[in-house]
């Protein structure tokens, strides 16, 4: 599998243009958006990250993972085309 790391994404503001105005933590075969956190809980500043990386790479399919938590299952959170799963 094609896995980059800490890939760039440009940001396009009023002409202006940020070679790499985002950067996702993991993008899998240029499909998969893999965003990573340590954080007491998620919340909606996350998702919202989670969100903009879909919306400007194109791709279809994010996964929010939080590794601050007891049971693994249960700081992934699914994001597929703005919704949460």
């Amino acid at each position: 599998m094609r896995v980059e790391k800490q890939k760039a994404l440009p940001l396009i503001y009023e002409e202006v243009k940020l070679e790499a105005g985002y950067r996702i933590d993991l993008l899998v075969e240029n499909k998969l958006i893999v965003e990573v956190k340590s954080v007491e809980s998620l919340n909606d500043i996350h998702l919202a990250q989670v969100l903009t990386y879909l919306k400007l790479s194109g791709c279809k399919l994010g996964l929010l993972i939080n590794f601050n938590i007891n049971l693994f299952k249960n700081g992934v959170r699914r994001v597929i085309n703005g919704n949460l799963s």
